[in-house]
């Protein structure tokens, strides 16, 4: 489970960042997760349930946003949802597309600390 990794490595980041700014305590941490990042977010929800406790953050409310993919036709100049399935073929002319404007974050945008 990567999830984990993944935030043991955000709950350094914070408690980095609190002893950086002299804070005693992670109130909040909010982590905006892509729909194609890869990551489960109610396993990453789990996994910090587990690192928190015993921590700077123990009790701190988490925020994971979600968000969704977004694909862009370059012939319709288009932006689109992919279907559920991840397949990049654009809605109004079919062409399969390749690019994608959002949905890949995994991003901690923001703490708030005591």
């Amino acid at each position: 489970m990567h999830e984990l990794g993944i935030a043991e490595s955000a709950l350094q980041i914070a408690l980095d960042r609190a002893k950086t700014e002299g804070a005693s305590r992670v109130l909040r941490m909010v982590i905006r997760v892509g729909a194609l990042s890869g990551v489960d977010p109610e396993a990453l929800r789990f996994a910090f349930t587990v690192i928190l406790p015993g921590t700077a953050a123990d009790g701190a409310d988490l925020q994971i946003d979600p968000v969704v993919a977004l694909a862009h036709c370059p012939d319709c100049r288009k932006d689109f949802v992919p279907d559920t399935n991840h397949f990049f073929e654009c809605p109004v002319c079919g062409r399969l597309c390749a690019t994608v404007k959002q949905g890949r974050e995994l991003d901690l945008v923001h703490l708030e600390l005591i």
